[in-house]
């Protein structure tokens, strides 16, 4: 296939997820199995039934207070989880979160590139800095933003070369002359920077897409920057259409800027869907979950995520006073996040309550709630627009909304020409559309600016 895609053709992520607030108590709500496979299984074969691109999560490193009515029993190894996931299923992309905060690049390259073998060429690395979990890493305080990407950019670079340092033909398995592998063919990085001493080569072959697809989720002046100069896909939390259009004509432009084509990198904003036959029906699914809303919770999390900023006095149906929001370009942990919430706020006179419903329920992602059908035109608006190439789907409404987004949505598209009939390719690069990797050499260092 092309190295680009049709821009009419919308790409789907699916977040691999199930348990909602309010749906977890449903006796068929499968909640008993979080921790265990077939239910991450079930939502991926049915997520490849219906050709999705890929199956999406997220992973986070820190110890969460626990509530006793929240649906969270821990969180499992996601790279782990992705790589048992391989082997249930043949043709869905399957994109995992890991940091470059708390991780090492040696070891990270090699969990990617097997995923990706064992996948057969089906691994996205979707690519973050964290904004918690310090203290599980022996760090007092989370490093500052430019401080996380400097070290991104770094570890990007080790990465990408350990992956490269095997030579697509170095593997030979020539009976014959008794030669597995090519040394010649394989090469050190000896690598010596800021902040890593890697030797390399990586202990694991080049894997059948050359490198995992690059997928980032920074939407910050600096996280933008940083998707510019690598990311194939940018997967982004944008609420209103206007701004999905904005945020999308400067990714677009800043990847030209840094010198690559912008018609090969994708922009899927999350959607979180709640799903059902009638609008009264999904409205109700809706409603149920803020009913569970635990309000004094949200507020903590929404303090923290500003810099601890105190909303203790101001009351649930008051807005925000302008003047207590914090400038989020000072802020270390996240700076888009909680500006979205800022905005709500500031730009929508959302009152307090509303502004943590949005946090609890999608975390600042868009939101739909109606029938398939409507969730169909609501995602070809989008793409028409310029906003999206597709979106990370969120389930808000649990297993109903899983099967309807499965069983009618995407066959509605399907209708309108605007998805695929068939998987045209066994990769999630060519799921994407995405170019070939070269084997060409090891790239080199793309500093920026803090």
């Amino acid at each position: 296939m092309s190295a680009v895609s049709d821009r009419r053709h919308i790409h789907l992520g699916l977040w691999l997820t199930y348990l909602s607030a309010a749906g977890w108590t449903a006796p068929d709500s499968r909640a008993e199995e979080v921790n265990g496979l077939e239910p991450y299984a079930e939502i991926a074969r049915l997520a490849e039934d219906a050709k999705l691109d890929a199956v999406i999560r997220g992973d986070g490193v820190a110890s969460h207070v626990l509530k006793a009515d929240g649906p969270y029993a821990g969180s499992l190894e996601l790279l782990t989880l992705l790589a048992a996931l391989s082997a249930r299923t043949s043709r869905i992309g399957l994109i995992g979160t890991a940091s470059t905060t708390f991780s090492e690049p040696f070891t990270l390259a090699r969990q990617f590139a097997t995923i990706d073998h064992l996948s057969g060429g089906r691994a996205g690395w979707n690519i973050v800095t964290s904004s918690d979990g310090e203290r599980n890493y022996g760090y007092e305080t989370i490093p500052d933003q430019d401080e996380r990407y400097a070290r991104a950019d770094e570890f990007l670079e080790v990465v990408e070369r350990l992956w490269a340092s095997w030579q697509p033909d170095a593997v030979r398995v020539d009976r014959a002359t008794r030669t597995f592998v090519d040394p010649a063919r394989v090469q050190a990085i000896d690598h010596d920077g800021a902040h890593f001493r890697v030797a390399g080569p990586l202990n694991v072959a080049r894997s059948p897409q050359g490198r995992p697809v690059l997928i980032q989720a920074g939407s910050s002046e600096r996280g933008r920057r940083f998707a510019a100069e690598h990311a194939e896909v940018i997967f982004t939390a944008q609420r209103e259409l206007a701004d999905g259009v904005a945020f999308a004509a400067d990714l677009r432009d800043r990847v030209a800027a840094a010198g690559r084509d912008p018609g090969t990198t994708r922009i899927l904003p999350g959607l979180g869907l709640y799903l059902a036959e009638t609008e009264t029906e999904a409205l109700e699914l809706y409603e149920r979950e803020l009913e569970v809303i635990d309000y004094d919770a949200a507020r903590e999390r929404l303090e923290k995520l500003l810099g601890g900023v105190d909303l203790s006095d101001v009351a649930l149906d008051d807005r925000v006073p302008d003047d207590r929001w914090p400038d989020t370009a000072a802020l270390a942990r996240r700076q888009s996040r909680p500006q979205i919430f800022i905005d709500l706020s500031v730009r929508h006179g959302y009152t307090l309550r509303r502004v943590l419903q949005a946090v609890v329920a999608g975390f600042g992602h868009g939101r739909f709630v109606g029938t398939p059908e409507q969730a169909a035109d609501r995602i070809v608006q989008w793409a028409d627009a310029g906003a999206a190439d597709g979106f990370v789907i969120f389930p808000s409404g649990g297993w109903q909304t899983i099967r309807l987004l499965a069983e009618q949505v995407v066959p509605i598209l399907r209708e309108r020409g605007r998805f695929r009939e068939e998987y045209e390719g066994s990769t999630l690069r060519d799921h994407f559309g995405l170019p070939p990797v070269p084997a060409a050499v090891a790239p080199t260092l793309r500093r920026t600016a803090p």
